[in-house]
């Protein structure tokens, strides 16, 4: 297998994605030597994935289902299989990278990425650095044109990305971040434009900030490809040239059922004279394809005694007069109509477990569904308050007869957020869809970190069930299979699925990536027979 290497990992989406990708025999054909992630839920999401990978693709044991549905705890699983566990825990990582003061110097990551790879030549290395200080609307929110490193260390971070090229020299890299890098600036110059001079010559950009010229380190360098655009164009050195928006990957342009846009760049090392593919379109996916099957759930309440009766008893409230003042007469009479149709589900709020028969999902059952899972994981509706269950309702049923999401100049007077800037949300359009449901025939919006604050910009088009999203449903945007689950409390799912890539565009990608090292094989082969050194591409 090809061995990969995975910084700044999350929960894992990137390399779930190439280590889901089979050949012809049905074995996979990457896996993870060593995935590098610094919290601590994120990385015993991590380590339970890769304990879960220890086994043949379908041939997970039945303990590991026993987990999933409460029957047993982590460490009764894991001391059941402690050979699977152990290898488990020695590949999954938890480490901050820089951080020297807490011990992670550059020595013992780098005997950690050489302990894992064994000597291969040959490798993947995937991930991609904390975004948040690119993003547009982080930058928005600090009121921040100009990025500042000394202020803010997520700045810097990548170069620990153009260490491990630099130090190690990996055959192919891909990275992901934020598509607000387009647009960031330093005081020094375009961030984009930087890291991608940065990334073709690592060892340069990252020795010369401490006044050194990074010639006493033997990296040959990288060509950066787009995975979304095919080269027409090399300059005088042979690299690919792009207009800068050909890196941006627009998620829902390849079955991905939400509208994540995020730059992803593809890296070949220098000596490798190899031209990729590129990924290929697919029709748009509803969300109601992927959630459809889920069990129906109502939300909690957070503000009073969480019952079955209170919870209908709030959300009927809406048809009174004062509600339904001035709310179109279509919006109204579904409102009306579907008052009438509100039942308690027979799963109630959900739970990190939730028994249900075979699942029956419109889309890509070989990739979420496992049978022998017997139910729904990590499916838990959220507690909300008596006024915003009211919200969520109204936005339901709009978005169900008007197909779009109410802006706050739709909302009756009575239903308007008590905020002090919702006059100016109205009348400047700023921050106008605070309340957002997410429509049943189209793609979500994208599933971020900020779902772990809470459900106003994921609100499920389903009125009868006047909710946000669970974490399992967001998952399912973010098309992580149904074995997969998330550990840490609710709020730290919500931040890792957010965070995440999906692992089904990252499949795709794997699936340009396997005939790199395919051909690799073959050329290093052909030059074995004619008596020069051959080192093993699959391992």
């Amino acid at each position: 297998m090809i061995p990969v290497i995975d910084i700044f990992a999350g929960p894992g989406g990137l390399g779930e994605g190439f280590c889901s990708l089979t050949n012809v025999h049905g074995d996979r054909v990457f896996k993870i030597a060593l995935s590098i992630e610094k919290d601590e839920f994120a990385h015993q999401t991590l380590t339970l994935r890769s304990f879960f990978r220890q086994f043949r693709p379908r041939k997970a044991p039945k303990e590991y289902y026993d987990f999933l549905k409460g029957k047993m705890n982590l460490d009764q699983l894991y001391n059941t299989y402690p050979k699977e566990a152990a290898h488990a825990r020695k590949e999954a990582w938890m480490a901050k990278l820089g951080d020297t003061k807490a011990g992670f110097t550059n020595q013992i990551v780098d005997e950690k990425i050489k302990e894992a790879l064994k000597g291969e030549k040959n490798w993947l290395l995937i991930g991609g650095p904390p975004c948040q200080a690119y993003s547009i609307v982080g930058r928005s929110r600090r009121q921040e044109k100009i990025l500042d490193e000394k202020k803010d260390e997520r700045v810097g971070l990548y170069k620990q990305y153009l260490r491990v090229l630099a130090a190690h020299n990996p055959a192919v890299f891909v990275m992901e971040n934020v598509k607000g890098l387009l647009s960031a600036e330093t005081r020094e110059n375009a961030v984009f434009t930087k890291i991608l001079q940065d990334l073709s010559n690592p060892a340069k950009a990252f020795y010369e900030d401490f006044g050194q010229n990074g010639n006493h380190i033997k990296c040959p360098g990288y060509k950066i490809y787009s995975l979304s655009v095919r080269a027409d164009r090399f300059d005088d050195r042979r690299n690919p040239v792009y207009n800068q928006k050909d890196f941006i990957i627009k998620a829902e342009e390849y079955g991905i059922p939400q509208t994540r846009h995020r730059i992803i760049l593809l890296g070949l090392r220098n000596d490798i004279d190899i031209t990729p593919g590129v990924l290929r379109k697919k029709e748009p996916v509803g969300i109601s394809q992927v959630l459809a099957d889920l069990p129906r759930l109502r939300s909690g309440l957070s503000k009073q005694k969480d019952e079955n009766e209170s919870w209908r008893g709030a959300i009927r409230k809406i048809s009174t007069k004062t509600y339904l003042r001035g709310v179109d007469a279509v919006v109204k009479e579904k409102i009306l109509s579907q008052l009438s149709r509100i039942r308690i589900p027979t799963n109630g709020k959900g739970g990190l477990f939730v028994a249900t028969e075979q699942s029956n999902i419109a889309y890509r059952q070989d990739w979420f569904t496992d049978k022998n899972i017997g139910g729904v994981c990590n499916h838990e509706s959220r507690g909300h308050m008596d006024s915003d269950l009211l919200r969520y309702f109204f936005v339901s049923c709009f978005g169900n007869v008007m197909h779009r999401s109410p802006k706050l100049e739709d909302f009756p007077e009575a239903l308007l957020p008590n905020h002090e800037n919702v006059n100016q949300g109205i009348a400047e359009r700023k921050f106008a869809d605070r309340f957002r449901v997410q429509l049943a025939n189209k793609p979500a919006k994208t599933i971020t970190s900020h779902i772990s604050k809470d459900g106003h910009y994921y609100i499920h088009y389903d009125p009868l069930q006047c909710r946000s999203f669970t974490v399992r449903e967001a998952a399912r945007i973010q098309t992580f299979p149904d074995n997969y689950y998330f550990c840490g409390p609710r709020t730290a799912q919500f931040s890792q699925v957010g965070n995440a890539v999906p692992p089904l565009l990252a499949n795709k990608i794997a699936e340009i990536v396997f005939p790199i090292f395919e051909k690799l094989a073959v050329i290093e082969q052909s030059e074995n027979r004619i008596g020069k050194p051959l080192t093993p591409v699959l391992i």
